[in-house]
């Protein structure tokens, strides 16, 4: 039996020649009609191009595909609208104290006068009653009935803390204190009124009591003028209540020298104390 072989009219190309020519075909059906899916041909590829196809993407699916833009094109491209808000904390102005005012009420204070303070406090009415409504801007008006001041914000208030400041000088005035003194509460911001009695330092009765309330005023009130000049404060000794107004550490240098002197101490010793305190106090104010 003989077979016979036909040999075919045409020579075979190499199979690279086939890729060439199935990428150019597939180029020109993409030109033509781009709506073509580039699945037609990949199911004429053979198994030997499969291994190359994985790897290399074919010029169809390259041309479907838009171009990737670089990260420069993309944000010199972009709308300002969409990108992101800057991390910065809003600005916004201050308030203005006009409209503070109107969008807060009329508040109103009453302080109580102890009856020994009613006939003082007719006679310097004129002297308090013209710092709070000059100084503060303050509605202000005695109650007689109910024996206390009341004080009340209008439209000529400036100053948010003005009722506590006014409310602090009248009670300044019902504990004691010297209008002269107490008017210091509204031109300056720091200074506080600090009260305290005799039994929060130590429990003592009759004469023990009597000998510590005259240690503490001294004879014809020196001791007391003593620790104010030192101290640079002002206090009040009313029967067992000690009442000091002026700073915050003045207030303490003041407090520490009465309770030495409630607690039995010399006022030579006293004396020598405030003579240490103030020399450091020239040394920080130099």
């Amino acid at each position: 039996m003989v077979v016979a072989h036909v040999a075919s009219s045409q020579p075979t190309a190499p199979i690279s020649a086939r890729r060439k020519n199935r990428r150019k075909t597939s180029r020109k059906n993409a030109q033509t009609d781009p709506s073509q899916n580039d699945i037609q041909g990949d199911g004429e590829m053979d198994e030997n191009d499969m291994g190359s196809s994985t790897l290399q993407p074919t010029a169809a699916a390259s041309s479907s595909t838009p171009p990737i833009a670089d990260d420069d094109e993309l944000m010199i491209d972009a709308d300002p609208s969409f990108l992101a808000p800057s991390t910065s904390a809003p600005m916004f102005p201050p308030v203005s104290p006009n409209a503070e005012k109107t969008t807060l009420k009329s508040e109103t204070r009453r302080i109580p006068i102890p009856p020994h303070r009613m006939t003082p406090l007719k006679k310097d009415w004129v002297n308090i009653f013209g710092p709070l409504t000059e100084i503060l801007g303050l509605q202000v008006r005695m109650n007689v009935q109910r024996r206390c001041v009341e004080a009340r914000t209008s439209k000529h208030t400036k100053d948010i803390g003005a009722l506590q400041k006014g409310a602090d000088f009248v009670k300044a005035y019902a504990l004691g204190f010297d209008v002269n003194d107490a008017i210091a509460l509204l031109r300056l911001d720091d200074l506080y009124l600090d009260s305290f009695e005799i039994k929060d330092v130590k429990t003592l009765h009759g004469d023990h009591l009597s000998r510590a309330i005259g240690r503490i005023a001294g004879q014809d009130g020196k001791t007391k003028f003593t620790i104010e000049n030192t101290s640079r404060t002002r206090i009040v000794l009313a029967d067992t209540k000690i009442h000091i107004m002026g700073s915050f550490q003045n207030i303490k240098v003041a407090r520490d020298a009465i309770v030495s002197l409630i607690l039995g101490s010399p006022p030579g010793k006293v004396y020598a104390g405030l003579r240490t305190v103030s020399s450091r106090m020239k040394q920080r104010a130099i």
